[in-house]
């Protein structure tokens, strides 16, 4: 369906931004999903919200928390406006399905019903609610309605939690993606896991065309990562053996999740000596650790950006963003 047939319809209300994306999150992992879009739609979210207003183009794929980008048409005072506007949209023979989002300020089952029919109506074209060639959104928050091309994500990352070879303690998919948009909000540029376990961060970022390379000092670790990128189709001769602190080149970009201190006592000046390599290696760094860092950060060269927390039961991650 060409794009001029909807922006054709009338000229654009006074739109506040061009995309609207919805989002949510476990409680536990309420901090990072803030700080992922922060850092990919450089919007920060209003804490208790649900949406995000960003002029940044963004695949909803990308993000494990986003449900849905609205791309954003009109803005109207009341859901009739919206509709006039609506009237002007012709698809021929493209089918439609106009979806109103949860989103926003809450609305019951009847009154949502009520207002896709009132504005798919006005739609010139054929509806289809099971699989329609385009879908819009319809959305009231801050007292005004907002109406726009909907995509929504196709979640095909979830298949990656069903690794192969896994570690009980290691990153869920989840959060391993949100790291590595943490870390690498444009997708472009190289980046480094040295530290890469069963390789959670890796499979996440090849699955969204990133170049990224993984080492680790265990070799059961490597050959588990080696089997689990096989499995997706990946080349498993992007995982080296050996320690970060012998590793030579540069990155734009680093994801560390230091090594837990479960089973040995993980000595301070080893975790200096990691940070420390870690700085010379890359320019950027999302530094996972069960333990603080303040005072290890900085001495390193690392200027901390933001920390925020995450929790699996008792089991509680500090995720450091550093630059």
């Amino acid at each position: 369906m060409p794009e001029d047939v909807i922006n054709a319809a009338h000229p654009l209300d006074a739109v506040a931004c061009k995309f609207i994306y919805t989002f949510a999150s476990h409680e536990s992992e309420r901090e990072l999903c803030r700080l992922e879009l922060t850092e990919l739609l450089k919007q920060v979210p209003q804490a208790g919200s649900d949406w995000v207003c960003s002029d940044r183009l963004v695949d909803p794929d990308r993000s494990p928390f986003v449900s849905a980008r609205m791309d954003v048409l009109w803005t109207g005072r009341t859901a009739e406006e919206i509709a006039c506007y609506a009237a002007g949209i012709s698809l021929g023979e493209s089918t439609f399905k106009v979806v109103c989002l949860k989103a926003g300020e809450p609305l019951s089952y009847e009154e949502q019903r009520s207002l896709e029919r009132l504005v798919g109506g006005s739609i010139r074209g054929k509806a289809e609610m099971k699989s329609p060639d385009v879908k819009f959104g319809l959305m009231l928050a801050d007292g005004a309605w907002t109406f726009g091309r909907l995509e929504e994500p196709e979640r095909a990352w979830l298949a990656h939690k069903r690794k192969p070879q896994n570690y009980s303690t290691g990153l869920s998919s989840r959060v391993a993606r949100a790291l590595v948009n943490i870390s690498a909000p444009e997708t472009a540029g190289t980046q480094i896991d040295p530290c890469c376990g069963m390789g959670n961060v890796l499979i996440e970022a090849l699955s969204m065309g990133m170049d990224i390379r993984g080492c680790d000092i265990n070799p059961l670790a490597v050959r588990g990562a080696r089997a689990n990128l096989r499995h997706y189709g990946h080349s498993d001769k992007i995982v080296s053996l050996g320690d970060m602190n012998d590793l030579s080149g540069h990155f734009d970009a680093a994801v560390l999740d230091l090594p837990y201190n479960v089973c040995s006592v993980f000595p301070p000046e080893e975790k200096r000596r990691m940070l420390s390599s870690l700085r010379r290696m890359a320019d950027r760094a999302v530094i996972v650790s069960t333990e603080p860092l303040w005072e290890f950060l900085p001495a390193a060269g690392w200027n901390v950006i933001d920390m925020v927390t995450t929790r699996k039961g008792s089991f509680v991650r500090d995720i450091w963003l550093c630059q």
